[in-house]
């Protein structure tokens, strides 16, 4: 149930003009929210530092996002609870649900909780599998302040304005997003959209004619389509404006590269690394962070903007005129890196936790984050001046942002989390399986 007390409603005033979270991780995917200290220590049962809970059904793990007064969130409804199995595994199955679901847009109140309206974009059945671990509306929406745009996997592209009317909606094709060594087992679609400058930005690399592809806004207009050589991936576009040039960035096993933002033209790219590539790209300190996981290889890289042409080198752990450091095996699997000041912060889905110079790729430390085997999905969030790592049982670990290791305080989120939580105005949104929560300061 959602919770919220009239003393602590009346005392507290959350800033409407904190910065927005239009996006997975926020602006450009960085994850940091500097402009108010987040509390390090809440506590659901007491109610302590928390703002208010609502619960959302169905299951999603797509992350919460933030303009205004508005936080957005999408989920998949079905009659029956759904499966859920979190862990540390490796189990390739899918989960074949063939029951009718509701794809949903929820707009709530960020003071509050309050669901403002409940828009069904779409009721079918799902046209694709999912894995145990994932569900069908993975993807993270993106919105402009007017318009609100998401993918549903196979079910499309949708666009809504900001009263939750559907505006237009593309079909993508088949988003089967599946281990490419074994067709049959599919894991469900999660790469996100983005907006930037009136277009929305799409990484469909899926099993068969995998592509980028940006659309008009207003109007859901293909502007242009650049095919892929790739196998699945699902990792989020990241806009780079650096050295002259505008170009979108997709992570990728076979092809990592950089394309032009306005004609599509691919500018460099990349082959090798792991072969499920999950987290996003960030760019910091003129360099463009890169890794992945699974298979022989987990590099970690940073790249210089200026790449251009193929820029492979010989083995992954080695650098050249592009790529400014690397390492072969000290990247993450699932969790987008994040970048705090001079250093950037990778976490495998163990929980290994290792900090490095972000300029030169030196490492300041690694260790682990949990005792037990604790499973990492959700990619991890900042203040500026703390951590927060949310593993899948729904332990929070809060973490000095230094390059001395510690570990502040580890909360409890009332459910599962695999979603990567948003920051506004002092408050940290997590999205747990059974809801949204409001975690900032009460007293």
């Amino acid at each position: 149930m959602r919770r919220t007390s009239a003393f602590c409603a009346a005392l507290l005033v959350w800033p409407l003009m904190a910065a927005e979270w239009p996006q997975f991780r926020g602006p450009d995917a960085r994850g940091v929210d500097d402009s108010h200290a987040l509390p390090t220590r809440w506590n659901v049962e007491t109610g302590k530092n928390i703002r208010w809970q609502t619960p959302i059904p169905g299951l999603a793990h797509s992350s919460p996002i933030v303009w205004g007064d508005r936080v957005y969130v999408t989920t998949a409804v079905a009659a029956r609870k759904p499966e859920l199995k979190v862990g540390l595994y490796g189990d390739i199955a899918s989960v074949d649900e063939r029951q009718p679901h509701q794809w949903r847009l929820l707009a709530l109140e960020k003071t509050t909780g309050k669901v403002i309206w409940n828009t069904l974009a779409l009721e079918a059945v799902p046209k694709v599998k999912r894995h145990p671990k994932a569900s069908h509306c993975n993807s993270t929406p993106a919105t402009d302040g007017k318009r609100i745009v998401a993918i549903f996997g196979s079910e499309g592209l949708f666009c809504f304005d900001a009263n939750g009317k559907l505006v237009w909606k593309k079909d993508l094709g088949p988003m089967d997003a599946g281990y490419f060594q074994m067709a049959s087992a599919q894991w469900g679609f999660a790469s996100s959209p983005i907006i930037h400058d009136g277009k929305v930005i799409v990484l469909c690399d899926v099993l068969t004619d995998p592509f980028l592809a940006v659309f008009d806004l207003s109007d859901g207009r293909e502007l242009w389509r650049a095919p892929r050589k790739d196998v699945p991936t699902w990792g989020t576009p990241t806009v780079v404006d650096a050295d002259g040039r505008k170009q979108i960035v997709v992570n990728g096993w076979r092809q990592t590269g950089g394309y032009d933002f306005a004609t599509g033209r691919n500018l460099w790219w990349l082959d090798g690394g792991g072969d499920i590539p999950v987290p996003t790209p960030v760019f910091a300190h003129g360099l463009i962070y890169f890794t992945s996981a699974h298979g022989r290889f987990r590099p970690i890289r940073a790249i210089r903007p200026t790449a251009t042409g193929n820029i492979t080198p010989a083995d992954p752990g080695q650098t050249n005129e592009a790529i400014a450091w690397a390492h072969a095996r000290k990247g993450n699997y699932m969790q987008t890196p994040i970048v705090v000041g001079d250093l950037l912060f990778a976490c495998l889905d163990n929980g290994l936790l290792t900090c490095f110079n972000a300029k030169t790729g030196a490492i300041r430390y690694s260790e682990k984050l949990a005792a037990t085997g604790e499973g990492f999905t959700a990619s991890p969030v900042s203040d500026g001046r703390h951590l927060y790592f949310a593993s899948e049982i729904g332990n929070v670990f809060v973490v000095p942002a230094s390059d001395r290791f510690s570990i502040v305080s580890t909360n409890r989120l009332p459910a599962e989390c695999m979603a990567t939580p948003a920051i506004s105005g002092g408050v940290l949104l997590f999205r747990t399986r059974d809801g949204l929560i409001g975690i900032g300061a009460t007293n």
